[in-house]
């Protein structure tokens, strides 16, 4: 058995000893081979009870998920995390990274849907079968048969934090059943290969579709020819077309043919921690791109420098962190009010984007998305948002009727007593109000430091230094949609 070659594959009737080998020589080897043969030691003998999880361990692994498996499952710690080595980290994570991505970050996990025991599912056992879990680094984009290349040092593609800690504080979102989580943006510095994938090029009209299954971005014309990632499900990533042959979307004519555009296309306010420091800086339409950077300079026209504004309560945690700002982001307006964001700094940055919420299938408000440095995302569209307004005003101002027709006994039905159970249920509809229609226009994006169950923050009101964007246009629209179809006040109990 010592000398067990890869296809001589063991069952769970064999030694602990030839299993381990076996399983050995699939690593991936992100991993130094002490820990990949402890990690892997530890788990054969907690399978060892259980036989036919083992043997699907062993057809998993050998066969490289060729063959259906079942779950493999290890008991739950109290905080969610596996000790190996002295190393603590997420036992699916930890095994995935052995044999499948070993660049893996532990939020880039997913599960399959017939996984029973998924670690996010919360149950006593955890499923470790790294073929049940897929690797989705931003929407829909399963990167486990791509391989990254950044200019960024490998630490910082982990965690932007100033130390490099891989895992070392512990997740908050353990404990939290429906906590926000971190979604991956990483650049993207290689042109592609192929030719354009078909959903990359669909006119403005078909790619505003409202599935969230395929919703990709148009590359928008550019005068250089660096690369962007166009953010469909087609896991393409593919270079900026070149001005002449992106006309189409240059004269997508605007929503409104007679509406003016504002004066300022966006206006930026600065805060550290949940304090405004410096006055809002607006930016004029005729500065489609605006700089917002940590250097010293004056402020104007395209360039908000935050490094020379001053404040009292100011603490050494912030200084030290408006320190990492650097080059900043670059905003960039494009057509009648979409936005895209580069990163210049060589820290991520920390975004809050309905749009890119919406792109990874997630609720509002349900994500951060964490963009690399280098990287260039779009982050707001706003035919979306402009539809987005619409359909929620109008769920409120319906729910707000029908509610107030409810109290009043004018819904018959199974579900009603006396018009009460309706007015209890449409009353999270009714209660839509101005200021949640005001976030769909808003975007929030921090410096350096991250919020969410991955950090010690929990909202990005505890960061160091982050900025508020107010997009006029969409404000613009939602004025107009909030005169056309005002929203009812929900009516009092009597």
């Amino acid at each position: 058995m010592d000398n067990m070659s890869i296809t001589n594959t063991p069952t769970s009737n064999d030694a602990c000893l030839s299993i381990v080998h076996s399983l050995m020589c699939h690593r991936q080897g992100g991993e130094s081979e002490t820990f990949a043969k402890r990690a892997i030691e530890s788990l054969v003998k907690k399978l060892k009870e259980k036989k036919d999880e083992l043997d699907s361990l062993i057809t998993a692994i050998t066969t490289n998920g060729a063959h259906p498996s079942k779950c493999v499952t290890i008991q739950r710690t109290l905080d969610g995390r596996l000790q190996v080595a002295g190393r603590k980290g997420f036992p699916h994570v930890i095994y995935a990274r052995l044999w499948r991505w070993p660049d893996l970050h532990k939020n880039e996990l997913k599960h399959v849907k017939y996984c029973q025991y998924a670690f996010d599912l919360k149950c006593d056992s955890v499923c470790v079968n790294p073929y049940h879990y897929e690797r989705v680094v931003s929407p829909g984009i399963d990167l486990s048969g791509l391989t990254l290349q950044s200019s960024a040092p490998s630490s910082m593609l982990v965690k932007d934090e100033y130390v490099h800690d891989y895992e070392g504080q512990p997740s908050l979102s353990s404990a939290e059943g429906h906590s926000v989580q971190t979604i991956q943006h990483p650049p993207s510095n290689r042109a592609s290969t192929e030719p354009y994938s078909t959903p990359a090029m669909l006119a403005p009209t078909e790619a505003s579709t409202t599935s969230t299954t395929n919703f990709p971005n148009i590359p928008v014309a550019s005068t250089n020819s660096t690369t962007t990632w166009t953010g469909s499900r087609t896991a393409a990533y593919t270079p900026t077309i070149p001005h002449h042959q992106n006309g189409h979307l240059q004269h997508h004519p605007p929503m409104h043919p007679g509406h003016y555009s504002p004066e300022y296309w966006c206006s930026i306010a600065y805060f550290e921690m949940d304090v405004q420091v410096g006055e809002t800086f607006k930016v004029p339409s005729s500065c489609p791109i605006v700089t917002v950077d940590g250097y010293v300079d004056p402020s104007g026209g395209d360039r908000f420098c935050l490094g020379q504004l001053s404040n009292v309560h100011r603490t050494e945690a912030i200084e030290r962190a408006r320190l990492h700002i650097g080059k900043g982001v670059q905003l960039e307006c494009k057509g009648e009010g979409d936005v895209w964001v580069r990163c210049l700094s060589d820290h991520a940055v920390f975004v809050q984007s309905y749009y890119l919420d919406r792109e990874a299938g997630r609720a509002p408000g349900d994500a951060v998305h964490k963009i690399y440095p280098s990287a260039y995302i779009k982050v707001f569209d706003l035919r979306q948002c402009h539809r987005q307004m619409q359909q929620q005003a109008a769920t409120a101002q319906a729910a707000a009727a029908a509610q107030a027709a409810a109290v009043a006994g004018n819904i018959p039905g199974p579900g009603s007593v006396g018009g009460i159970a309706p007015a209890i249920s449409l009353s999270a509809a009714a209660g839509i109000g101005v200021d949640d229609l005001r976030r769909l226009c808003i975007l929030r994006m921090s410096f350096v430091k991250g919020w969410g169950p991955d950090y010690p923050r929990q909202s990005i009101k505890e960061t160091p230094c982050w900025i508020e964007i107010h997009l006029h246009r969409a404000l613009q629209l939602l004025d107009e949609v909030l005169h056309t179809m005002p929203i009812a006040d929900p009516q009092p109990l009597d």
